[in-house]
């Protein structure tokens, strides 16, 4: 018996004791694996930006505990100095990749001396209502002020965040009828 007769359209031919031929079984060929769910694109960027956040967070309440010790003098300034670089890394690995941090994120961090602000050790916290003595709730404003380089951020409290311009919703023209039955 030839090749081809074993071996019909792909399928697996045997010779029966009678001399006929039976098929055992359908293709020989294997799917491919399964892909995995969906993943997060850029995973090790995700995590090495998640390590500096907590490496700046650790050295910053390193240097702010040695402040208090006049021993550790020399460790207190290596640790600082660490913390504003762990922030600098921080933020140039999220510009180069593109990834959007959060405004929980970016408002632990002081865009002008890139030193990661914590209340009560590294910057201070007020909330402000400018209005007219204060009568909008929706006005107020929460400031806070670094002590290395003096600036201060200023964060809308109490109000939704306005969307992303593309998830914005599309206001549609009136045409002139409709804005002619409106005036009268």
């Amino acid at each position: 018996m030839s090749w081809a007769t074993k071996h019909k359209r792909g399928c697996r031919h045997k010779q029966s004791s009678q001399g006929s031929i039976i098929r055992t079984s359908t293709y020989l060929f294997t799917m491919a694996k399964a892909k995995p769910a969906t993943t997060v694109q850029n995973r090790p960027m995700y995590s090495r930006i998640s390590f500096l956040q907590q490496a700046a967070t650790y050295l910053t309440k390193a240097s702010e505990a040695g402040r208090d010790d006049d021993s550790v003098g020399e460790k207190k300034s290596v640790s600082a100095g660490a913390a504003r670089r762990a922030v600098t890394d921080l933020r140039s690995v999220s510009l180069k990749t593109r990834i959007r941090l959060s405004p929980a994120v970016k408002q632990t961090m002081c865009k002008y001396c890139d030193t990661l602000l914590i209340e009560g050790r590294t910057c201070t916290t007020v909330v402000e209502n400018e209005s007219k003595d204060g009568k909008k709730p929706w006005a107020d404003m929460l400031v806070r002020r670094c002590h290395t380089c003096g600036n201060s951020k200023r964060h809308p409290l109490n109000s939704a965040r306005q969307k992303r311009k593309p998830l914005r919703a599309v206001v549609t023209a009136h045409t002139e009828e409709e804005i002619e039955e409106n005036n009268s």
